[in-house]
Parts: C-alpha cells; structure tokens; sequence
C-alpha cells in the first residue's frame, strides 16, 4: 500500500480504514483486520505508557515501537498496509530542519512510508513543504489536535461559522502545501462532509460523521481495553472486562488446592478405643 492508493480509493468510492498499532501483536491483528492503513500514533503514550495526554512520548520512543508494528507483519511488503507515525510533539515544532531529521530517520531506521503531523499554522506549512520536497510523504491533522491538549482541551472543534471558515482555510492550505490525506477530528459531520467534497486528497475521520473518505480509530478503544472511551469511539467488544474475567478464573484454577494437597490437608481419624467389659 503507497500514498497514491488513497486517493485512488478517494476516486472510485473506496472507503479508507485506518487502525492504530503500537507493537508487534497488535499490527498483526490490524493486518488480519485488513485495514489500509496501520498508524503508528502518538495516542501510544496514553494507551501503552500510561500518560495523560500525547505529549510525553519521545521520537527514540515511536522509532521503537514503529519499528515493532512492523516486525508484526506478514507476507510481500506489496500487500502490507501504508504504515503512518506521527510526529511526536516538538519534532517539528522548531523549524524544518529538525522536522527533516526526525521524519527521515523514522522512514530511514523503520517499515513506516509517511508522517503525520498536526496543524495548519505558517511554521506547520514551511515544515510540511519541506518534508515533502524532500521525498517524505504527510498526513494533515486539523480539528481536535492533542498535542495542543493545554490550549485546545478535548472538547469538539469548529462549532462556529468563523472557526469553521478557518478550518476550510486550513485544510486547502495543507493540500496545496502536499499533504496526501488529511485527518478531521472531532468536528461537526456537516463540515467533515462539506470538506470531503472540496478536497482533491482523502479525508480520514475521527468523531467527524459518516461522510467521509475513510474513518480512523484507536485500536484499544474499539476493543474496549481502555478504562474510558472517547464519545465519538464505542467499544465493540467489553475487552478490557472480558480479558480480566479470563484472567481472574486462570489466577482463581491456580490456587485450588490440587487433590494431592486436598488429602495432605485433610484431617486424619483417630480410632475410638475399645469400651472396657465390667
């Protein structure tokens, strides 16, 4: 899978699926899935290292652990998904430079085939240009941003005629600046929808209604393994309960008593002594 079978897919009315992974197991699960793209996203922080927001995780860590996803796969590289990291926070944020440094050594050191980044700012654009004149492919990221968790919250974006007008400025912005698909999360559908119309790229959605190209969804909340799901992203199995259910009744079988130590512990009869005659 490359870039360029998105918009393929964009163009014939293919819907786009898009999972996240963060180590071997779960890629190998996605790819069974059959999902198209395989993200190895910064959310890793919260769900695999326990932080609460995105921001933690380092760029030595999504090496890691891209590089995990992509040991997972099975078969010809032909017919494995477009593997896609994020950027974590502060690998693009100080100019292009280093932004080329970090994404190239993600290609460069792992399995992965394009970056995705978050905004549409002046200082995103240049960065983005960049990354793709020197041969790296972008992911756009507009709407709910968690990397700009302290300024933003996680509350739904553009709920107002001026921000929404904002963010069409945005995502053309992203488009001419080379991104070959864009993420809209956490945005009202209509514009989602309005949006994928008006776009030549893909449109992937996250809370963002059903009128978009593709959808994509963090892979431990669809299998509820997270103690609390995102409103725009319900659990399709109660996974974390039924792994603890499964879990506990192993623990529970391991400390019965087997039946050898049944008899050890089992109280031992003392014979009555005979009644003495008169």
């Amino acid at each position: 899978m490359r870039p360029a079978d998105l918009t393929r897919f964009k163009q014939t009315g293919r819907v786009i699926t898009v999972l996240t992974a963060w180590d071997s197991l779960s890629s190998s699960l996605v790819q069974e899935a059959g999902a198209d793209v395989v993200l190895v996203g910064d959310s890793l922080a919260m769900v695999v290292q326990g932080h609460a927001t995105t921001l933690p995780v380092t760029l030595e860590q999504m090496l890691l652990h891209t590089q995990a996803v992509c040991r997972g796969f099975q078969g010809p590289l032909q017919e494995q998904p477009l593997v896609v990291v994020d950027l974590p926070f502060l690998s693009y944020q100080c100019g292009a430079e280093r932004a080329v440094a970090a994404a190239g050594s993600l290609l460069k050191d792992s399995g992965a085939a394009a970056v995705k980044l978050e905004g549409a700012e002046p200082e995103v654009l240049t960065v983005i240009d960049r990354l793709v004149r020197m041969g790296i492919p972008v992911m756009g990221h507009l709407g709910l941003t968690p990397q700009a968790v302290h300024r933003l919250g996680y509350r739904r974006q553009a709920q107002d005629p001026l921000s929404q007008e904002k963010l069409k400025r945005q995502a053309l912005d992203l488009e001419a600046a080379g991104c070959f698909a864009l993420v809209l999360e956490h945005i009202p559908a209509a514009l989602a929808s309005e949006l994928r119309q008006l776009l030549g790229i893909p449109v992937i959605g996250i809370g963002a209604g059903d009128g978009c190209d593709g959808q994509v969804r963090v892979t431990a909340d669809l299998l509820g393994l997270t103690p609390q799901q995102p409103p725009f992203s319900p659990a399709l199995i109660p996974g974390r309960q039924l792994c603890i259910e499964a879990l506990k009744g192993w623990v529970n079988q391991q400390q019965e008593p087997t039946p050898s130590e049944q008899e050890a512990t089992a109280p031992t009869s003392t014979p009555v002594p005979p009644t003495p005659g008169c």
